[in-house]
């Protein structure tokens, strides 16, 4: 049945590229012009961020770091997943890979986000369009799930993010903001690619505006023999987005999201494993009704997101195959509601409220049809409430603070204190200190599920102390920013033998110290430099948390000619905390494309190589990542 869904779905993209030969776009050399300054345009650090307030403001009045990502740099990327872009733009921000393609869930996936060395257990917070994505029993992220075609741009806080987004966010959040169409009429996009060991890639997308009506709707497919044998991978994605215009104060938006996912693991290079395949459905949807008012603006958003997923844990050898099969279903839903006022000059502040249901139910089922065996059946609920006040005097500071308190069904209630200053005493600078505190609640399976469980676990903790320095120069054309940063984290959950027991308790601590440095540097309107380098100090080992991080780019676009050189430096990078194995690397990455005009359809042609120099590595140990791997496809909007 799969393999026939897979095969029609090849069909119908074919047809709709055969069927973009019939139609007519003209494009304007002006146009094209415009295209390739918006593509090398520097990071502004002047621009707007809506991750930090809960509503638009400046990224130069908001005390705490924001990194942005927006669309034309996801879109020169290549890339069709999201996370890989931002291992690379965002300093201090590192995601743990293991193959050409996919992450995968369960032993041996990849996929943790860390920034400044938090994120191990789900201590980076991944929002889609601010509504938290982790599945509710095993409480982690689900990478595969976010697609870069499918993405306007991405705000990133390098630090907690609890103060406005509760648990989870205690090392960072990832907001991803989806796109939505804003041109006239209608226009779709087709992209085919194929590339080393038979990794193909396609994708279709179509945007819609009229009147007060907005829509846009997307397909991708990926799939890849993988580089290791038994590392298959593949996953469909639909998403679909709307959005009404209700008079001149409100706005209605919905969006819808779902992903099939197949991917098998090939187990350690020197502990194989047979038969190890996992079978997902994801899906998430969230409706909102957004009013904007002469005194501020707010949201109210109810939410959903889940999945069903059933795992074949495999064998190793010498070991038989297994009788049964692992399954589990999850959910995490509630509502999240704030409103933003701005009653005098400099003055804003923000009430917030949210909700959230999270859990599921996990088993085995027999695989010769015996009675399932339940291995946990729980939920939380969470209800939080927040309020942020921001004031700016004389133009030149702004202080920022609140607080929330969020009430566990399981453990009592967290209350999460956040306070800064931002100094913006010249032109095109601005300076800025906080400090903010983290926090993660223990998730099912560390309370629930398996030998070590303990149901009196409390939250994780962390308090982060922040400073930095942006300056822009040259006509915007140079902008750079400096920051340091100290981090105290205590009651981490860690697994502990007692009397030869296992068991999880809160007993951990860390503290991490270091500096993030990032420049962008327009040198002439069709060539642009970026850089960012980021320096990490932890006081214990952890895993996949760099000690040293470098990558520096070049674009250059001559014409319909775009090119991007880069490469990237790992350095002292934990694979395994207790033999304190570290790993090293560089790569040297590449992408061209050339603009044309085929039937009067604006058409790219384009070619992708990745570790050109085939340099031996891994990330997740036992995991060697690819050598040198190519990819090339065509893109036609019509």
């Amino acid at each position: 049945m799969v393999k026939n869904l897979n095969e029609k779905f090849k069909i119908f993209l074919v047809i709709a590229l055969m069927t973009t030969s019939w139609m007519q776009i003209f494009a304007k050399e002006s146009e094209r012009e415009t295209e390739v300054k918006d593509t090398l345009k520097t990071r502004n650090l002047n621009t707007l961020v809506v991750s930090a307030n809960k509503t638009k403001v400046n990224r130069n009045s908001v005390p705490v770091t924001v990194s942005v990502i927006e669309r034309d740099e996801i879109e020169a990327s290549g890339h069709s997943a999201l996370l890989p872009i931002l291992s690379q733009s965002v300093p201090g921000l590192f995601v743990t890979r293991k193959g050409i393609t996919g992450f995968g869930v369960a032993e041996g996936s990849a996929g943790v986000v860390n920034i400044r060395g938090v994120g191990q257990g789900n201590k980076v917070l991944m929002l889609f369009d601010g509504q938290p994505q982790w599945a509710g029993i095993f409480g982690h992220a689900m990478p595969d799930l976010y697609v870069s075609s499918d993405i306007e741009r991405v705000e990133i806080i390098r630090g907690p993010g609890s103060l406005i987004y509760g648990s989870n966010a205690m090392g960072g959040v990832v907001n991803v903001i989806t796109r939505k169409y804003d041109g006239d009429g209608l226009e779709s996009r087709a992209r085919v690619a194929y590339g080393s060991y038979n990794t193909q890639k396609y994708m279709i997308n179509s945007g819609f505006n009229r009147d007060r009506f907005t829509a846009f709707v997307s397909v991708n497919h990926d799939r890849t023999d993988g580089h290791r044998s038994r590392s298959k991978f593949n996953i469909t994605n639909g998403f679909a987005k709307a959005g009404y215009k209700l008079g001149d104060h409100f706005n209605i938006e919905a969006n819808v999201s779902v992903a099939k996912i197949y991917n098998e693991n090939p187990g350690r290079k020197d502990d194989l494993v047979t038969d190890n395949k996992m079978d997902l459905l994801r899906g998430s949807a969230s409706v909102a009704l957004e009013n904007r008012h002469k005194y501020g603006s707010g949201e109210l958003r109810l939410f959903f997101n889940g999945g069903d997923h059933e795992i074949n844990d495999g064998y190793k050898v010498g070991e038989l195959p297994r009788s049964y099969l692992f399954n589990s279903r999850d959910h995490n839903y509630g509502l999240m509601v704030h409103e933003n006022f701005r009653i005098f000059k400099g003055n804003s502040f923000t009430v917030g409220f949210d909700y959230k249901n999270w859990g599921g139910k996990a088993w085995n089922s027999p695989i010769n049809g015996d009675a399932n065996t339940t291995l946990a059946d729980r939920e939380v609920n969470e209800t939080a409430g927040f309020l942020i006040i921001q004031q700016e005097l004389f133009d030149i500071f702004t202080f920022n603070g609140g607080v929330r308190f969020e009430y566990n069904s399981t453990f009592a209630g967290a209350w999460v204190p956040q306070i800064g200053v931002t100094l913006r005493a010249f032109k095109d600078n601005v300076i800025k200190g906080s400090i903010s505190k983290g926090y993660r609640s223990p998730n099912i399976r560390e309370m629930f599920m398996f030998p070590p469980q303990n149901p009196n676990l409390m939250p994780e903790s962390m308090l982060n102390f922040e400073l930095s320095v942006g300056q822009t120069m040259l006509n915007s054309d140079l902008s750079a920013e400096l920051t340091l940063f100290y981090i105290d984290g205590w009651n981490m959950i860690e697994t502990v033998r007692i009397n030869g027991i296992p068991k999880n308790l809160n007993t951990g601590y860390f503290d991490n110290r270091g500096f993030e440095l990032q420049l962008s540097y327009r040198i002439k309107h069709d060539l642009r430099a970026d850089a960012n380098y980021s320096f990490l100090n932890t006081s214990k080992p952890m895993l996949a948390s760099p000690k040293h991080k470098l990558y520096l780019s070049l674009g250059y676009s001559p014409g319909d000619f775009t090119f991007n050189f880069n490469t990237q430096h790992i350095g002292g990078m934990y694979l395994n905390t207790a033999t304190k194995y570290k790993e090293s690397f560089t790569l040297l990455n590449m992408r061209a494309s050339y603009k044309m005009l085929i039937n009067n359809l604006k058409t790219s042609v384009f070619v992708n190589g990745d570790n050109l120099t085939a340099v031996s590595y891994s990330i997740n140990e036992g995991f060697p990542m690819p050598g040198a791997i190519f990819m090339a496809g065509i893109d036609i909007n019509f």
